[in-house]
């Protein structure tokens, strides 16, 4: 553990693992589930699914996907999780914080103790938490244990860090991503959101959304001047791809039925899936695969890129379950309204919303403005209005279901009852 610290330590930076340091979708469980079978991993994806909607408490859920890796020995598990990298920059923000006078600590409750461990001493972090796993025979049981898998676990664990280094919440900062860490935030002077789902966004001081080595400025609270805002490479793709999507009430209109339309999106979408598995298991799938890697912004490059799939459903559901005008405006106000407020926010976005740091309001403004101008080309003005309106407030308010299938299904559902 690290020694370089001053004895009187500036205070205690905490991370979530698994979507701050480790990619989230792509952790150990999902690795070693390639070596499981297709209906145990089935079983492990169904089960995450039902605690990310709050069907399942987090330690049954636990309990019952660690059950399957009964019979594997430790050195089987780490090879699996030997294969995850390391996002990056997290060893220079690590440096950075001991050099700084931190201590910090590592606060796992999807990763095993012992791996936990290793990856603290690897970033020579103070502390370190994870799932403890039952063995016999050098076996592991299939049984699991630990005060982090329990409802308020996380808090426990970060309390006993505090007094044991006899710090006070005041003295601590959070760097989490997602809801399973609100417990910790009133233990919490500072929440550092990093690309966090909708909670987060909302209850967090500040949110990050690139680098891990944004949140060194915020912990120090070094003044330092802003880069001009800058387009990637990557994200210039990414907007070209969605805002072509525009097109596809066009291709309706003009060359094909609406309804093979949606199906030549369901198999693109399909073959889509295929290629993302075949990426995260080293391989490249033609054409998709690189697409795919020019497009990646934020982790994705780490892990299962999903915000492609609920793209493509968006546009599905809007050319099959609303009326052709009201599912044509649809399309119009996800790909033009979305993808302009993204862009356009990125470049020219100052004011951040308070109830969701990660969006702005010069960015939903010309948002809403480009949605409105693209859906009159399919129904009168006023509705159009009503509908751009409802889709870009829904764009920028942070939700539990991802921008690019809510915004459609909202749009076209407020199109659909007001037809006259």
């Amino acid at each position: 553990m690290n020694n370089n610290t001053p004895d009187k330590p500036k205070g205690l930076v905490a991370f979530d693992v698994e979507g701050v340091l480790l990619p989230k979708r792509r952790y150990i469980i999902f690795e070693a589930t390639r070596k499981l079978g297709l209906p145990k991993f089935l079983k492990i994806i169904i089960l995450g699914l039902l605690y990310e909607t709050g069907l399942l408490p987090l330690e049954t859920a636990l309990k019952r996907i660690f059950k399957h890796f009964k019979g594997h020995t430790i050195q089987e598990l780490r090879h699996y999780y030997e294969e995850m990298p390391l996002l990056p920059n997290t060893e220079k923000v690590f440096e950075q914080l001991h050099k700084d006078g931190w201590k910090t600590a590592l606060i796992s409750s999807g990763l095993p103790n012992i791996f936990i461990q290793e990856l603290a001493a690897k970033l020579k972090a103070d502390h370190a938490f994870g799932v403890k796993l039952k063995t016999a025979n050098g076996k592991f049981t299939g049984q699991i244990e630990g005060e982090v898998i329990k409802k308020k676990g996380k808090a426990t664990v970060l309390k006993q860090i505090l007094n044991r280094e006899h710090m006070h919440p005041e003295n601590c900062i959070l760097v989490a991503d997602d809801r399973n860490n609100l417990q910790m935030f009133p233990h919490a002077n500072l929440k550092i959101g990093y690309n966090p789902d909708f909670i987060l966004t909302a209850k967090s001081d500040h949110i990050i959304t690139g680098n891990l080595t944004e949140i060194l400025p915020i912990i120090t609270k070094t003044r330092h001047e802003k880069p001009r805002p800058t387009l990637s490479r990557n994200q210039i793709i990414r907007g070209t791809i969605h805002l072509s999507g525009f097109t596809v009430p066009f291709i309706c209109t003009y060359l094909l039925n609406r309804h093979l339309v949606a199906l030549i999106i369901s198999l693109t979408t399909l073959l889509y899936i295929i290629s993302e598995l075949t990426r995260i298991m080293g391989r490249n799938f033609p054409i998709l695969t690189s697409i795919t890697s020019r497009a990646a912004v934020k982790l994705e490059p780490y892990e299962f890129a999903t915000a492609p799939i609920f793209y493509a459903l968006g546009i599905i559901l809007s050319l099959t379950i609303f009326p052709p005008a009201a599912g044509y405006a649809s399309i119009a106000i996800l790909t033009l309204g979305d993808g302009s407020a993204t862009l356009f926010g990125k470049k020219l976005g100052k004011t951040r919303f308070p109830f969701n740091k990660a969006k702005n309001l010069e960015g939903s403004i010309l948002g809403f403005t480009i949605a409105f101008l693209g859906a009159t080309l399919f129904i009168e003005p006023i509705r159009a209005l009503i509908s751009a309106a409802a889709g870009m407030l829904t764009e920028c308010l942070p939700t539990p279901i991802n921008d690019n299938l809510i915004i459609p299904l909202i749009a076209g559902t407020i199109l659909t009852l007001t037809l006259v």
